[in-house]
């Protein structure tokens, strides 16, 4: 990488720090199934049902925010974000009733991440360098999002542990507002001046014209379908792996361990993903992703659960966790360019964000109707495969709009 100008280095910096704590916090809520739902005496079900409104607010929030930040700068909304995020965990302390338990952590923390994460960060982190560094830029900060998912999850497990889950939760509202001050950083969008290759690449056309050529763009509704089994697989581990872990037999700190290990990897996943996307080409390494999680997915529930089959599980699926976000954001990008990246991938990211949804209430419906997850596990399965099947076809070329037979 060529060397950046200070200002951009330190909007990155602020980024990656901003999806430290943004992600690092989100994955910290598989934690308070058991406590809250033993509090309220509730059912995984309605744990799994606010869990999923969480994660559908975020998608549908998040192709909101992505047009507020491509119009009105990328500042306003993240600080918006880290207010709703700090009020939605507020409101999940001492939660008693599911309107608030449903408000509080479904749609306000959905909202509130949709407004500090990868759909807003990213497009940001993507405007300040040149189209040549941008996968790379694109796998550091998914990779920062991991780290914090790595340092923060055992720390609120020890939290849980030590302070309970209520103190634990007031601890983590006063992290999320951190993030309003991470965001001034970022207030300047493009501030690096791009050649005239660059120039050229930013799209001529408004927002409504883009619009128009997504709707009849293929390989751009392939990758939003696609993003969907990643949203699948990524809730439904976060949230239901520490209560599947626990059930079996093993301690918190275990559970708690098994995500952290997740994120420690997926630092490593995503920069070699963020790589490979530039050797072997997008498409081929989202392929490669979604084969390899049906593989270890397939062997994690034939094979003996040990804590050691959970410590290989955890690593070599944080290998693939996020590893999925710079080819498909990269992908956005070669489609439509980044003038409007934040919106075209807030709606791909509203796809990952359904399926997520899928992932985190069938997790919970299908425990409480038969005493177990081995059909959402295999479902997991069934649904990389298919993964697979619809990354084929698409292409890298950018979106063109269609020219009507005459």
């Amino acid at each position: 990488m060529s060397r950046l100008p200070l200002s951009s280095l330190f909007l990155i910096i602020s980024g990656c720090l901003m999806l430290m704590l943004s992600f690092g916090l989100r994955s910290s809520f598989g934690l308070f199934v058991e406590p809250i739902g033993e509090f309220n005496d509730w059912g995984r079900d309605i744990l799994g049902l606010a869990l999923a409104i969480q994660n559908l607010s975020w998608g549908v929030v998040a192709v909101v925010a992505g047009g507020l930040a491509d119009r009105f700068g990328t500042t306003k909304v993240l600080v918006s974000g880290a207010v709703l995020y700090a009020g939605g965990i507020l409101m999940t302390v001492n939660v008693a009733d599911i309107w608030s338990l449903n408000t509080g952590l479904g749609v306000l923390i959905g909202a509130g991440v949709a407004g500090t994460s990868f759909g807003i960060v990213l497009p940001a982190m993507a405007q300040a360098v040149a189209p040549e560094q941008r996968q790379l830029v694109l796998g550091i900060g998914t990779a920062a999002a991991s780290a914090g998912q790595f340092l923060l999850v055992p720390m609120i497990g020890q939290f849980v542990e030590s302070l309970g889950w209520n103190t634990a939760l007031q601890i983590m509202s006063l992290m999320a507002l951190l993030m309003a001050l991470l965001a001034m950083p970022l207030a300047q969008r493009r501030v690096h001046s791009h050649d005239n290759a660059t120039q050229r690449e930013q799209p001529e056309s408004s927002l409504s014209d883009m619009v128009c050529i997504a709707r009849g763009h293929a390989p751009y509704w392939l990758l939003i379908m696609g993003f969907f089994v990643c949203g699948f697989h990524v809730a439904f581990i976060t949230v239901h792996l520490p209560p599947f872990l626990t059930e079996a037999g093993f301690s918190t700190s275990v559970a708690a361990w098994s995500i952290s290990l997740i994120g420690l990897f997926n630092i490593a996943g995503s920069l070699a993903s963020g790589v490979l996307s530039g050797r072997f080409g997008l498409r081929n390494v989202l392929i490669a992703i979604y084969g390899a999680r049906a593989v270890l997915i397939t062997l994690f529930l034939v094979l003996p659960l040990t804590k050691l089959s959970v410590i290989v599980f955890s690593c070599v699926m944080g290998l693939l966790w996020l590893a999925t976000v710079p080819p498909t954001s990269g992908l956005v990008s070669a489609m439509f360019g980044t003038r409007y990246m934040a919106t075209f991938y807030g709606v791909v990211y509203l796809g990952h964000q359904v399926g997520s949804f899928a992932g985190v209430w069938l997790g919970g419906v299908l425990y409480e109707l038969n005493g177990n997850y081995d059909s959402v596990w295999w479902m997991a399965v069934v649904l990389s495969l298919l993964a697979m099947a619809l990354h084929w076809p698409i292409s890298e070329a950018r979106a063109k709009a269609r020219v009507p037979y005459t």
